[in-house]
């Protein structure tokens, strides 16, 4: 089994993928392609996803029986002693600029009007 997500790409990426794959939902694709054809659309796929990104998983014989690759995707497969996981970025590294001045906490807008008075 072969399953091929798109984010935010070419329509014309999802038309080739159809021709090999079933688009179940919107840029989510299964199918059963050889490990031949299966190479050479996630070749494709990385060669014409532009700005989107794409992920692959597919079967494979190993602990977890299954196997998957990523293409400009924030979160990236690692091999943790056999097993394959997913590391995803910090959530305390910034990612939008905050502003200095801001204090934490609620506005007093935001605490009039969940707690209401004046």
């Amino acid at each position: 089994m072969t399953v091929i997500v798109l984010t935010n790409c070419p329509a014309g990426l999802r038309g080739f993928l159809t021709r090999w794959l079933l688009e179940i939902s919107a840029g989510v694709f299964i199918g059963n392609p050889s490990a031949r054809i299966r190479d050479i659309l996630w070749h494709e796929v990385q060669q014409h996803v532009g700005q989107g990104r794409a992920l692959l998983a597919h079967t494979t014989n190993n602990e977890q029986g299954y196997t998957f690759r990523t293409f400009d995707h924030a979160w990236h497969p690692i091999d943790h002693e056999g097993i394959t996981l997913i590391h995803r970025p910090s959530p305390d590294t910034p990612t939008a600029p905050t502003s200095s001045t801001s204090k934490p906490g609620w506005s007093k807008a935001a605490k009039r009007r969940r707690f209401g008075g004046r």
